[in-house]
């Protein structure tokens, strides 16, 4: 069985800070089962609308697969939960449409958004990846934030 890593697991989150004094910039990493998920999520400003309660993020998704072996992301599930703690929960085959096959030492890189009805919110989750021999297996994604940038003067 090539499904070797049960229970080994490393968490970060990396405060990256703006030279231009703007908002700080968080990148969330987690490895699991020789698979490491790093998200950096931002605030899109240009899309937001906070008079009308609409609060546009965008998040950056990078999976490092560091087995000697590929592996196939099969399923996504996310919890998403705002400021107020209203949770939605989504779930779905592969992610941005696709189910990616990642080599040995490879990466797979999207992009993905999530509107709130809130300035705060966080995301939590998980993939489904099968390994050479089929095995499945889910690794969890970090759970990071959603902050504008005025949550952080408050």
């Amino acid at each position: 069985m090539v499904f070797a890593k049960a229970c080994q697991f490393s968490y970060k989150t990396l405060v990256l800070r703006s030279l231009d004094g703007e908002q700080p910039h968080f990148e969330y990493q987690l490895e699991t089962h020789g698979v490491l998920i790093n998200v950096f999520p931002t605030y899109v400003e240009e899309r937001s609308a906070p008079e009308n309660d609409y609060y546009f993020f965008a998040y950056k998704v990078t999976i490092s697969n560091l087995n000697n072996y590929p592996i196939k992301l099969l399923n996504r599930h996310w919890i998403i939960r705002d400021g107020a703690k209203k949770e939605r929960f989504i779930n779905g085959e592969g992610v941005v449409g696709q189910r990616p096959l990642i080599e040995a030492g490879g990466e797979f890189f999207y992009q993905s958004f999530c509107p709130l009805d809130t300035p705060t919110g966080n995301m939590r989750g998980k993939f489904e990846f099968s390994d050479s021999e089929g095995n499945r297996f889910w690794v969890p994604i970090p759970v990071f934030f959603f902050r504008t940038p005025s949550s952080f003067t408050q």
